[in-house]
Parts: C-alpha cells; structure tokens; sequence
C-alpha cells in the first residue's frame, strides 16, 4: 500500500458512523460499520440496521464515533439536541446515560436490562458474547424515591435468575456510587 493509499485507509476509519434520529432510537444503517459496533456490544440488530439505544447513541456521540442527522430535517445534532430527544422519551435518560458511561468506561460490556424496573445487564470484562451477564443494574437518582415493595421484588426477579442486583445511586452533582444487594430485611 501506497503512502496516500495508507493515509485514506486511516481517513475512513477516524470517519464517524453516521446514524440517524428516529423515534426508537438511532438508525444506523447497514452501509456503516454495524458489523464493528455489534461486537462491542451496540445497538439492536433490526433487518440489516442496527438501532441504537438514546444512551449509547449519546455515548459514541460523545466519543466522537458518532455522528447524528434528524431524519425529518437532515440536520446534524449536537449533544444537547440528543440528549433533549432522549429526555421527551424518558425523563430519566440523563440519568441512563451517565451509569451506562461510567460503566462503559470502567471497562465492562453493558445491555438494555430485561425489563421489570432494572436499567442495564453488566458482563463481566471480556464475557461479552461468551456467558450470560453476571450483574443486574438499577440506577437510583439521589432524592427520587423507590418503593421497598418495588425494590424487593427487583431483587427476588434478579436473584431467580442468579445474578447479583447492583444500585447505582447518582448523586444530585452526577457522582455514581455502587451497591450490591443481596437481601432485604424487614425488621
């Protein structure tokens, strides 16, 4: 390979995956790297897309992996205009967002959770795809209160499928501190 050969190889892989805004999340078509993305634990395959999630859309967008267009509109959105779209969707998308960072940053592989209140399924390092997640995740927002009678059954659910149920509480300035919950007394 050519000097400049080399050079455009390297251009098109700093190119940003182009996604676009769609009510269910981010498109990214199958002319991108689906392919890529898929084996570090992005996005929903749909037919020969992938949709991904408001908060890993925020995140590669963040990182800028990503780069998203409004589909009605064909304008580029920053950050905000995201994070504003995620919002209308879920009021807690922030708080989504900022767990599946740090998370994400620590190293670990992290999936839409299976419903019934929890956030996220956590693999553990470098089970992606090789084992079932080891960690079930509920963010917590400092202030906003969850019911025991909720937070119980969350964990009888969890603990059936033998996983350990992590609380990640935010605190009102965006600090996240874990806990793992193992059992609930009522004394």
């Amino acid at each position: 390979m050519s000097g400049e050969e080399e050079r455009e190889s390297n251009r098109r892989e700093n190119l940003p995956i182009h996604g676009i805004l769609r009510e269910d999340g981010v498109l990214i078509p199958a002319s991108e790297d689906i392919e890529g993305l898929k084996s570090r634990g992005y996005g929903t395959p749909k037919n020969d897309d992938l949709i991904l999630a408001y908060y890993e859309a925020l995140y590669l967008l963040s990182k800028g992996i990503l780069e998203v267009k409004d589909e009605e509109t064909g304008k580029k959105l920053s950050f905000e205009d995201l994070l504003e779209k995620a919002k209308s969707v879920n009021e807690d998308a922030w708080v989504k967002y900022l767990v599946y960072r740090d998370l994400r940053s620590r190293g670990y592989f992290v999936r839409e959770g299976f419903g019934f209140g929890v956030d996220f399924r956590v693999y553990e390092r470098g089970e992606y795809g090789k084992s079932a997640a080891a960690y079930i995740v509920l963010g917590i927002k400092e202030g906003k209160p969850i019911k025991i009678e909720d937070l119980a059954m969350i964990l009888s659910r969890v603990q059936s499928m033998k996983k350990t149920l992590i609380l990640s509480v935010i605190s009102r300035r965006g600090e996240i501190v874990y806990y793992s919950l193992s059992r609930l007394s009522f004394t």
